[in-house]
């Protein structure tokens, strides 16, 4: 039993020892922004869209508020069956429309946008998704870090709840948020790598010309984080560039946008995460390191979930068996990684939600999503399936 106990405390440790250094470091003071500077690189900005007519206006005009005589904004329309690519070129910008049915998801979507880019190849390519915003001089900070760091970059993309949202909602936005902004600014901090996130994603155009990102990953942005991770080309965050975009306000896309996202989550972690640790504790590789540290924290509903089960199972061995060790280190491991969550929220959740929300709710959040993984051993989401919007 003892033998069992030290190997479960020892594979949940690791992610909860990873979270909580994240969000050590992300509160620690001394985080400072980089000073944005003019750009005079070509720029090629695509987005990827799947019959975004509804919103892609939006988009354009806050992306090409920015823009100069040397970016060049290609709108890809990938199997869409509505007017998205006339609306883009009637904005003035370039459209290409890729139709293949067999084929489908933003990586073959990304791969076309690159082939047709190669006719006349910019400096730096960006990414955009089609149903987001950009705050003011993100193109700018964005080139300034890929130019400074010569390797890809993250902005700092989140997804927020809706006006009036539900509080399950506003759980998504908080859980999205120490994800893509505490634990990420807490790696920046230790000059680690992050992982891709999909939208506002920047690269040397001689890093993403020849990676091969046709394929229909539901988690394409995470694959290509760790195909650049194995060239030794790890990304890294860019916290002065900022894109947003909103949760769907529709309860079955909410769903199947998380389904998607957690589910080929879980996929990388077995697929890619352990054997990319392996490597780099094999060649003593700390970005490798790092960045499958980073993928092998699960979903925070998961591992919260995963925390409690071990600690209630330690505490009852304890009390029959009158041990408090190393039983108790069980319960420890439970209270330190909520003692970190509670700290994240202090640091950029509380303007999300209220502290007696996040008490009252986030456990019933984390037991209704049982059925979500479970669903990943039983009926994984294997396929890209575009998210209901509204």
């Amino acid at each position: 039993m003892s033998i069992l106990f030290w190997i479960a405390l020892s594979l949940l440790a690791i992610p909860v020892l990873v979270f909580s250094l994240q969000i050590l470091f992300a509160v620690l003071p001394g985080h400072y922004l980089h000073k944005i500077a003019p750009t005079h690189q070509s720029i090629a900005i695509l987005i990827p869209a799947h019959n975004e007519s509804k919103g892609i206006l939006k988009t354009l005009a806050s992306i090409h508020a920015q823009t100069t005589q040397q970016t060049r904004i290609v709108v890809i329309a990938d199997n869409c069956n509505d007017d998205t690519a006339e609306l883009a070129r009637s904005f003035g910008v370039e459209a290409i429309e890729r139709n293949d049915v067999s084929k489908r998801g933003k990586g073959y979507a990304l791969d076309f946008g690159i082939q047709f880019l190669k006719q006349q190849p910019p400096e730096i390519l960006m990414i955009f998704d089609a149903d987001c915003e950009i705050a003011p001089n993100t193109i700018t900070a964005l080139a300034n870090a890929v130019h400074r760091q010569q390797r890809a970059v993250q902005g700092l993309y989140l997804i927020q709840s809706p006006p009036h949202a539900k509080t399950s909602t506003k759980l998504s936005e908080f859980a999205y948020v120490v994800k893509s902004w505490t634990r990420a600014l807490g790696f920046y901090r230790l000059n680690l790598p992050m992982l891709l996130m999909g939208s506002g994603m920047a690269f040397p155009w001689a890093h993403i010309a020849n990676v091969s990102v046709a394929h229909g990953s539901i988690v394409e942005d995470m694959k290509l984080g760790i195909d650049l991770v194995n060239q030794q080309l790890a990304p890294k965050f860019c916290p002065e560039a900022f894109i947003s975009s909103q949760f769907p306000e529709h309860q079955a896309g909410e769903t199947s946008q998380r389904t998607r996202w957690e589910h080929g989550h879980l996929g990388m972690i077995a697929q890619e995460g352990l054997p990319l640790l392996w490597r780099g504790i094999k060649t003593l590789n700390i970005e490798m390191i790092a960045m499958a540290l980073d993928l092998c924290v699960p979903p925070l509903a998961l591992l919260f979930l995963l925390t409690l089960a071990f600690a209630l199972i330690s505490a009852v061995i304890s009390f029959f068996s009158g041990a408090l060790f190393p039983w108790g280190l069980g319960v420890a491991l439970f209270v330190v990684f909520n003692v970190f969550v509670m700290i994240a929220w202090f640091k950029h959740g509380k303007n999300i939600l209220s502290i007696s929300a996040l008490l009252a709710f986030a456990p019933v959040y984390a037991f209704r999503k049982i059925k979500l993984y479970l669903g990943f051993f039983i009926n994984r989401q294997v396929e890209w399936v575009k998210s209901r919007k509204d």
